[in-house]
């Protein structure tokens, strides 16, 4: 017994390190956001040579968000003559064919793309797409995205620049005003592109390419061999390819664009679950690789390192809640003053964006919306909640490694109602 109680006193100091080296990270990210200098991006250089792009849109079942993606593509500020866009219909079942078939028939530089398979998901269909792009650049779209009209133009002048792989944009909900949950997701979606994202891309660390509202280069992603389609965060995996190899991804934070949020818990639970399982899942594969790269400095291999455990975290978390719980009733431990450690290290540390309540204060102190700070304390019920599902999909992610299991991609359900204006 008492080898029993050592182990999980143990463990309990080993949660509150984590807990601590993760509060250090996002003050440090913090603390250069506020006052550090600030990287700006490419998109305000000029260029008359502009590479040609394909812009992919996987579609899965999206009657309600098809027109407007396209209408907003088709009035896109870039060369007509060097801008395709290829729509993958990933299987679907209502009238997604139908809508997309029309603009390909409308509109010369549209191609539609059909699938029907019994195995789908959004890296099956951008690897169908790829198959028939033709531009030097890629620029991913999901369905639900509402593109500005120079964003394509925006993103693909970053390409100048050789040692950029892939570039990413930021994302702003635009359906933030629906419900409570919304507001969580936005508050989450600003600490974790305005301050997070930024921060590293400003210390030269690792900026993720988050799968949408970017771009990479056609021919590096296909000597790579394109996605793989058992992997559920294909923008990760390929973030991580990218730096093992020595390419760059560039963060532009005045690229925005704008997406429809989940509006229901259950399908906010399923979105976290599958990010969770996949995210895992990459570092279980790249976390070696990362580590003895030649390509990579010290300061980037440590900042990938935690970006590659960030999803591991609540399940430590969970774990270590579990850990006082037994040893308080082991008497061994005060369980007021050890909880209080633990919830105050883990709601400083909350999992979502990766964006903590202090890093979500300042995101919206730099936006100039100071009045979404008001419902940060109601971040504690969004706080038990993700971790619950984040550590779900850990788990998915343990089991699929040790069974060879091979997971199957859960679209994320759509509920526009109308049609969103920019």
């Amino acid at each position: 017994m008492e080898m029993v109680v050592l182990i999980l006193k143990i463990y309990f100091v080993f949660v509150v390190f984590v807990m601590i080296v993760y509060t250090i990270r996002h003050y440090v990210f913090v603390s250069n956001r506020m006052f550090g200098e600030q990287r700006i991006c490419y998109q305000d250089i000029i260029d008359s040579e502009s590479p040609s792009v394909s812009v992919l849109i996987p579609m899965h079942n999206e009657e309600k968000t098809a027109s407007q993606i396209l209408d907003l593509l088709v009035e896109a500020d870039y060369p007509k003559e060097k801008l395709e866009i290829i729509v993958v219909n990933d299987n679907s079942t209502d009238t997604t064919a139908t809508i997309i078939d029309e603009y390909a028939s409308k509109y010369p530089n549209i191609k539609s793309v059909h699938r029907k398979s019994e195995d789908r998901g959004k890296p099956i269909a951008l690897n169908k797409g790829l198959e028939v792009a033709k531009g030097e650049i890629v620029v991913i779209f999901d369905a639900d995205y509402l593109p500005p009209k120079g964003i394509i133009r925006d993103i693909a002048v970053s390409f100048n620049d050789p040692e950029v792989g892939a570039v990413m944009g930021r994302v702003i909900p635009v359906n933030s005003e629906t419900n409570l949950l919304t507001r969580y997701l936005d508050l989450e979606r600003t600490g974790g592109y305005q301050v997070d994202q930024q921060a590293r891309y400003n210390l030269r660390l690792i900026p993720q390419y988050g799968g949408t509202v970017g771009g990479f280069r056609r021919e590096l992603i296909r000597s790579l061999g394109n996605f793989d389609p058992y992997i559920l965060t294909e923008d990760t995996e390929l973030t991580f390819r990218l730096f093992v190899k020595g390419w760059k991804v560039i963060y532009a934070n005045r690229v925005e664009c704008y997406e429809e949020s989940p509006e229901v818990w259950r399908v906010r639970a399923r979105q976290l679950r599958r990010w969770s399982r996949g995210h895992t899942r990459v570092m279980f594969r790249y976390l070696m690789p990362l580590i003895i790269s030649k390509h990579l400095s010290f300061r980037e291999k440590l900042d990938g390192s935690l970006l590659l455990f960030v999803y591991t975290v609540p399940f430590i978390l969970l774990t270590g809640i579990i850990d006082c719980v037994t040893l308080f009733f082991l008497g061994k431990m005060e369980i007021l003053s050890t909880m209080i450690v633990l919830l105050f290290l883990g709601l400083h540390n909350t999992f979502g964006n990766f964006s903590t309540f202090f890093q979500i204060g300042i995101g919206s102190v730099l936006d100039g919306a100071t009045y979404r700070i008001r419902i940060l304390p109601f971040l504690i019920f969004n706080f038990f909640f993700n971790i619950w599902y984040i550590s779900c999909g850990f788990i998915d992610a343990v089991i699929d490694v040790l069974t060879s299991r091979k997971p199957r991609w859960q679209k994320t359900k759509r509920f526009r109602k109308g049609v969103y204006s920019q």
